[in-house]
């Protein structure tokens, strides 16, 4: 798998509100490996959102360490952390979060809008991730409104690779489709991965976890890997 892509290391979040404080995380400390594809997993309240929003630089830790590639992003300032999510980070959603009446190119293009690569480059890009994703050209001018879950998910898988990212993150990412679409698209993760794309993936859903490399666990803050889900996994040939 290589050098870790993501290092954390004795990771707190703590809140603040009028109620009091709010321990999320305690102590998290978590490797991923170049071309992994993790999963974590937790229920409601566990602390896996506030997790994924530090890994993806949303949010910053009260304590600890975070590399991400080498680089402390723990302690960037937020004009830093927003230049990393925007150069280095891609995002899937559960929800999709596309331009309803934007074309599909236009739709993948948007986060380079935000880079300093060429406009006469992204449309090339764009159509490069839409291919890696397996959607068809023909799609390509179709406004998103007009496409099906499956296909209008694809976009945003390859909105999030479009400017090549050391990490995609997918929060729940077939949430709203139904199983045989659900597994279509992690067919598509799985294909990444193969292409050496690290994925960190959130889920509830254990059929969902089952694709990924590695399943790790948190609750209450805490996290933990299943080793015996894992062989189960294994037995199950996604692994």
């Amino acid at each position: 798998m290589g050098f870790p892509v993501i290092d954390i290391q004795n990771i707190h979040r703590i809140y603040e509100s009028s109620a009091g404080y709010t321990h999320a995380l305690r102590g998290v400390s978590l490797t991923v490996a170049k071309g992994e594809f993790l999963c974590i997993m937790g229920p409601s309240g566990s602390g896996k959102s506030t997790l994924m929003n530090i890994l993806g630089c949303l949010d910053t830790p009260t304590t600890g360490t975070y590399l991400l590639e080498g680089l402390d992003v723990s302690q960037l300032d937020d004009d830093d952390l927003a230049e990393i999510r925007a150069n280095r980070l891609g995002f899937v959603f559960q929800s999709f979060n596309l331009l309803p009446r934007a074309t599909v190119l236009r739709n993948v293009t948007l986060p380079l809008t935000y880079t300093d690569v060429p406009v006469s480059e992204r449309k090339i890009r764009a159509a490069k991730a839409l291919a890696a994703v397996g959607l068809s050209p023909e799609y390509f001018e179709h406004r998103s409104n007009e496409l099906s879950g499956g296909q209008m998910q694809r976009v945003a898988i390859a909105r999030a690779l479009v400017n090549n990212p050391a990490v995609v993150f997918a929060d729940e990412p077939t949430g709203n489709l139904d199983t045989a679409t659900g597994d279509l698209i992690m067919q598509a993760f799985r294909s990444l991965r193969d292409a050496g794309k690290t994925i960190v993936l959130i889920t509830h859903d254990e059929e969902v976890a089952a694709w990924a490399d590695r399943i790790v666990h948190i609750r209450d803050g805490l996290l933990y890997t299943d080793e015996e889900h894992k062989r189960l996994i294994g037995s199950r040939g996604h692994a």
